[in-house]
């Protein structure tokens, strides 16, 4: 096989891959207060927080999470992959979007809406 034939395959294979989408949360160690989403591309979202955190730059993350970032700093924080959604190469990002968007509302049901940013 020629590089760019093989160039071309590994491009094809790339774009067939999905990333990780599920459900995510966010926890405040010191509070026990969490931050529960939803996404297409979980790694995406962990690496957010990673960001923040090598450029100490809060606003990378949800507004919601910033008076306790302020108070308790980055460390005080932990992502949590809470489940990954099971996808078949002929779903749109749509029919994904809405099965996110209803094993989100089971999780939600799950935790303690006190506990909720």
């Amino acid at each position: 096989m020629t590089e760019k034939a093989q160039r071309k395959a590994l491009l094809a294979e790339y774009k067939q891959q999905r990333p990780a989408a599920g459900v995510y949360r966010i926890t405040n160690q010191r509070t026990q207060r969490a931050l529960l989403g939803s996404s297409l591309n979980l790694p995406s979202v962990q690496a957010k927080l990673e960001f923040a955190r090598s450029t100490n730059t809060p606003s990378a993350l949800d507004h919601r999470l910033g008076p306790d970032i302020r108070q308790f700093g980055l460390a005080a924080f932990t992502f949590e992959v809470l489940e990954v959604l099971e996808t078949r190469p002929e779903m749109t990002a749509a029919q994904i979007q809405a099965d996110l968007a209803a094993l989100e509302a089971l999780w939600r049901e799950r935790q303690d809406p006190a506990r909720l940013y």
